[in-house]
């Protein structure tokens, strides 16, 4: 009888008691069925889905085994749930509740928007839509690193030379060098800052245009600049943007009508937070987004 001792034997005899008592405890014995059923629509879709991945169709022993696989799947949830072991798991909670945003969104399916909607919202939030201000220009960079205390003296005898030059000024020749070059074509106020810096690109919105000005300062040293186009922040007509503005409004009414359905589900259940300390916070109400 020395089977009798073995120790696998008696890994699964404990398993099979812990198998039959979950069985006995489970709270949900109303979940469990003893059919399944593989719809035509089911193998339909697995087949669809098949035939997206691999650009051909399941041929009948992938199809039979794409069945088996989904009757084993099925099995095993059952049984899970039956066990009770998606209880206190934060992955499946999550995704439970992540398949409960995604029917959310189905089902808040907004009507399309009128001309007029469109046209309201775009005067609504126009700093999402405005245009960030453009600049087409050149300058000279003087380095404090190479020039030392002579840097703000020779930005001053450049600036006299480069205004008698006006826009035929080679920047290049007196510049001092800089990665990023020294013309600048159609560039918005965002690259420029992205470039040179915030205080510079602001600085650079307020420069006449046709003459040299400077210095300016930035985070490499001082420049001498000459803009020779400026174009203004502007928003577009909604003619020129309907298709953004369109997608930006659907997108909002669909977050209030998820909001607001979550809300009317919230408003079923009583929320009680027990703080640590000991404080108990009753019938809380949603915080506003």
């Amino acid at each position: 009888m020395r089977w009798l001792k073995e120790p696998l034997l008696h890994f699964l005899l404990i398993g099979a008691g812990l198998f039959v008592l979950f069985y006995q405890v489970s709270d949900k014995p109303a979940d469990r069925s003893d059919r399944i059923v593989v719809a035509a629509d089911d193998i339909e879709r697995m087949a669809a889905l098949w035939s997206r991945r691999w650009q051909r169709p399941p041929t009948t022993a992938e199809l039979d085994g794409l069945i088996e696989s989904h009757i084993r799947e099925e099995v095993l949830y059952r049984e899970a749930r039956a066990l009770g072991l998606e209880q206190d798991d934060t992955i499946v909670r999550r995704r439970m509740a992540q398949k409960m945003e995604f029917l959310f969104q189905d089902i808040a399916q907004p009507a399309e928007p009128t001309d007029a909607a469109l046209e309201a919202f775009l005067q609504q939030n126009v700093e999402r839509f405005q245009e960030s201000a453009r600049f087409s220009f050149m300058h000279v960079y003087l380095s404090a690193d190479r020039r030392g205390g002579q840097t703000a003296q020779d930005a001053r005898l450049l600036l006299d030379d480069l205004r008698i030059q006006g826009a035929e000024a080679d920047p290049a020749a007196v510049s001092d060098p800089l990665m990023f070059g020294h013309r600048f074509v159609d560039h918005s106020e965002r690259d420029v800052a992205r470039m040179l810096g915030r205080e510079f690109a602001t600085a650079l919105s307020a420069l006449p245009v046709k003459q040299w000005h400077g210095p300016i300062e930035s985070g490499y040293g001082l420049h001498l600049v000459y803009v020779h186009e400026s174009v203004a922040p502007r928003v577009p007509a909604l003619a020129e943007i309907r298709d953004r503005v369109r997608t930006e409004l659907l997108s909002e009414k669909r977050r209030e009508a998820n909001e607001a359905m979550f809300k009317e589900l919230r408003s079923r259940y009583e929320i009680v937070v027990d703080k640590p300390g000991g404080e108990r916070l009753a019938n809380l109400t949603a915080p506003s987004r």
